[in-house]
């Protein structure tokens, strides 16, 4: 799934980017 982090940059945030290329949810 791709996130839109270039129009919203306050997901970058919300979403940590994992080695593995993946995002994880730091709200989980």
């Amino acid at each position: 799934m791709a996130y839109k982090l270039k129009t919203h940059r306050g997901a970058a945030k919300r979403f940590k980017k994992t080695a593995s290329g993946g995002f994880k949810r730091k709200q989980a």
